[in-house]
């Protein structure tokens, strides 16, 4: 009776290093795919929340000292998105991904030059051709997620006598 009982015990002991395997590659799997989803949604929330306070910098007419406007909208921008930008670019230089339009708020068209930061007019932050790789790129494709994120505002009328140089 012992004999047989252990014959049965040697039969299963590498069944456990099998199911264990069986177990634990699929729950790694889903573990990373829910990580990298995470991770995903973060860092584009995040540099949504930097071009959310670049737009309200901009409403203000404030400039950093020895720059435009625009540099000054773009550093904000960038601060605002923990190093994530300079990521998310293909050239690695984040502020090549922002761009700053003027609207007028009456027929829409962008406006160009001096005085088309003044206040009443509207102001577009945008950032795009952002792309995020894929930690382990399990049941979809290699292929980055690409996305772009803006913000729109009217900006204040100036105190100053006229808008900041941009």
């Amino acid at each position: 009776m012992r004999g047989v009982k252990r014959a049965k015990a040697s039969r299963r002991r590498g069944s456990t290093m099998v199911e264990g395997a069986f177990t634990i590659v699929p729950l790694l799997a889903i573990l990373f795919a829910v990580l990298d989803l995470s991770i995903a949604i973060f860092v584009k929330n995040t540099v949504q929340f930097a071009v959310c306070q670049g737009v309200r910098y901009a409403v203000t007419s404030q400039t950093m000292t020895g720059m435009g406007q625009d540099d000054s909208i773009k550093t904000v921008v960038q601060s605002y998105t923990m190093g994530f930008l300079d990521t998310l670019s293909p050239d690695h230089i984040g502020k090549n991904r922002l761009s700053i339009t003027y609207y007028d708020p009456i027929s829409l068209t962008p406006l160009t030059g001096t005085g088309s930061n003044s206040g009443g007019n509207i102001v577009v932050v945008s950032a795009t051709g952002l792309s995020w790789a894929w930690m382990a790129p399990l049941l979809r494709s290699a292929t980055p997620l690409a996305y772009s994120v803006s913000s729109a505002d009217i900006m204040e009328a100036t105190p100053l006598a006229g808008a900041p140089a941009r």
